[in-house]
């Protein structure tokens, strides 16, 4: 579809009537398109999956099958119609299939009006969209549908430039998209001051002393604390428009927008912390907001009552604070094809995966790194790193670090 007439069959300028369209398989098919073109498009999108075809019958399908299919082609193809030098009949049949592939002179020139305006009107999110892969909301499981997560369409970016100590690692971090607190924009090439740098480091630097001289283990180790630490419990990714929000355990909701200032929802639901830098913040009122801040306290409310309305916990950690530690901010975050990290100003750093929705927290409390697991059954366990560094752990937990580490390495390239 996207191919054919330059645009999602499902688009709309409201993410909830865009929802709405999905649900309900309601799309348009202009007069332009074949047959054989409407005809496929309508059995893949059929609201009904049972009547959708199968990979083999859409292969077969008159579609792919039709006419002469050329053994290459060459990347000019991307801006001007494919020239073979066959006879005319060919090429009069070569006029039409790219009049439908390209929905006619009309429609072209209506494609590249549209693109030009999206251009214009948002440079910065275009962008995005075509090269880091966007989504308009990616977010952790609802309350009443458990285990799922919406996944983009993949677009990924990776640079040959990474750090030797991650290809030592395993697996390779394919990164999507990323914030970073005091950055002119969550795209923006990391631009992270000497102290958000060494928060970094300094985990890394735990965690790779860790993963390097603990033994071999079969089985996590029995110890279990119980500990009082500020972790995210949910959040969602609606950094294509405004920024990425999250909740804490404590229920304080944060928002790090796109232009790289941070704004905390405190749990009384009434006090607002703002962070335009590191270490720098202003206070006030919710409700008497200055009025250059006025929007961002909306799309912080906004955050904050979409996911108490519909998203879960991430576990079982009881929800405890401690008013003596500094309240916590988010400084960056990163998103892989497999994981979300986050890294806050205290040096707390959690890793959420995907696929089975276990996580990895470690934070430092009194002098001492914890590490906190929590598993496919959302049950959490915490060990001191240095038990960890004495008795190994299972693989299961081990192959996580090993990833978490790698996305901390790779977080700037």
């Amino acid at each position: 579809y996207t191919m054919l007439l330059g645009r999602p069959p499902f688009e709309t300028t409201n993410l909830k009537e865009t929802y709405r369209c999905i649900r309900e398989a309601r799309y348009s098919l202009p007069s332009s398109l074949l047959a054989p073109a409407k005809h496929l498009i309508a059995s893949m999108l059929s609201k009904n999956p049972e009547d959708r075809p199968s990979l083999d019958e859409i292969i077969r399908h008159e579609f792919f099958l039709q006419g002469f299919t050329p053994d290459r082609l060459s990347a000019s193809c991307c801006h001007t119609v494919p020239d073979f030098h066959l006879s005319s009949p060919a090429k009069n049949f070569f006029k039409k299939a790219a009049a439908a592939l390209f929905g006619g002179k009309k429609d072209k020139a209506r494609y590249f009006d549209t693109q030009n305006r999206l251009a214009k009107e948002d440079e910065e999110i275009y962008k995005l969209r075509h090269d880091l892969k966007k989504t308009s909301i990616t977010q952790q499981p609802h309350k009443h549908k458990t285990d799922e997560e919406i996944q983009p369409f993949v677009t990924t970016v990776s640079k040959p430039g990474a750090l030797p100590e991650s290809k030592q690692m395993g697996d390779s971090i394919r990164m999507i998209v990323r914030g970073t607190l005091g950055s002119c924009s969550s795209s923006s090439e990391c631009l992270e001051d000497s102290t958000m740098g060494s928060v970094a480091d300094t985990v890394a630097r735990v965690l790779r002393g860790c993963l390097e001289n603990m033994p071999e283990a079969d089985n996590i180790p029995k110890e279990q604390l119980t500990a009082s630490f500020q972790w995210v419990t949910k959040w969602v990714d609606y950094s294509n428009k405004y920024g990425f929000g999250y909740q804490l355990s404590d229920h304080t909701v944060g928002v790090l927008f796109n232009n790289g200032a941070h704004m905390s929802l405190l749990p009384d639901k009434k006090t607002v912390h703002y962070y335009a830098e590191l270490g720098q913040c202003s206070v006030f009122s919710a409700a008497e907001a200055p009025e250059q801040f006025i929007s961002q306290v909306t799309v912080l409310k906004y955050f904050s009552h979409y996911m108490e309305e519909n998203l879960m916990d991430g576990g079982d950690l009881p929800s405890l604070t401690d008013l003596r530690r500094p309240r916590l901010y988010l400084l960056q975050w990163l998103k892989s094809d497999k994981a979300l990290m986050m890294l806050f100003n205290d040096g707390t750093f959690q890793v959420n995966f995907y696929h089975d929705h276990t996580k990895i927290i470690i934070c430092n409390q009194s002098e001492e790194y914890l590490l906190t697991y929590i598993n496919e059954d959302r049950i959490s366990t915490t060990f001191r790193l240095t038990t960890l560094l004495v008795s190994g752990c299972s693989l299961e937990l081990k192959h996580r670090m090993e990833y978490a580490l790698n996305m901390l390495l790779q977080r700037c390239n």
